[in-house]
């Protein structure tokens, strides 16, 4: 674990206690003098560094030594225009994409998207928090929904599509937003929408399922 969020980061002293206190000092086995890193999601570009000076049998005490502007994010913006597949699949995957960076996943209805997943935000911040904990990003992935592809590209004209094509992606310093489809691709009815967008491909052979694909755009693109 890279720092820790806690409230009441940037006070001259912190205490532990609760579960914090177990997997800090239990778990991860820190003791006195130990130096730790916490950030405030109040201002989570400011990095404390605190150092426990007192350990009892339920709570530490630590002390603030210093603070200093730290952000970490990746170098390039990536919007991904996701259809929604299972939920399980979904939160397997978002850790992954936090570490790698990605800006912002806008869920959509598609056509063959399952119609009974109900995407669970809160649940879903709770999972980025605890990677964002654990790779060091202060970039919290941005998450929205869209109704139907149709309404995600009048809102975003310059996405390209991630499909069956010609077209090999061999740089994507140019992709800003990307769509990807769900299980069983699009509809022929949404691939008329997108008509007029850049498609492109992946140099395989293979067929890519729909978490697949987002991990290695992301990648192709951000890494």
């Amino acid at each position: 674990m890279i720092y820790v969020f806690d409230e009441d980061a940037g006070d001259e002293s912190l205490i532990l206690k609760g579960e914090l206190f177990k997997y800090l000092i239990k778990v991860r086995r820190h003791t006195l003098d130990d130096e730790l890193f916490f950030r405030n999601k109040e201002d989570i570009k400011i990095l404390y560094k605190y150092k426990i000076v007192e350990l009892e049998p339920k709570k530490a005490t630590l002390e603030l030594l210093n603070s200093e502007l730290s952000e970490v994010k990746a170098k390039r913006d990536l919007h991904i225009g996701w259809c929604k597949i299972d939920i399980k699949s979904i939160e397997k995957i978002l850790p992954s994409l936090s570490e790698i960076g990605v800006k912002k996943i806008t869920f959509i209805d598609c056509e063959r998207s399952q119609r009974n997943i109900k995407l669970d935000f809160k649940r879903f911040d709770r999972i980025l928090e605890t990677s964002m904990q654990q790779c060091g990003s202060t970039q919290k992935i941005e998450l929205e929904r869209s109704k139907s592809l149709e309404e995600f590209i009048k809102l975003n004209p310059d996405a390209k599509v991630f499909d069956f094509a010609e077209k090999i992606l061999h740089n994507g310093d140019e992709i800003k937003t990307v769509i990807i489809g769900c299980e069983g691709g699009f509809s022929s009815k949404e691939k008329e929408f997108f008509s007029s967008l850049e498609v492109f491909r992946l140099d395989t052979q293979m067929v890519l399922r729909s978490e697949s694909a987002v991990m290695a755009v992301a990648s192709k693109v951000i890494l």
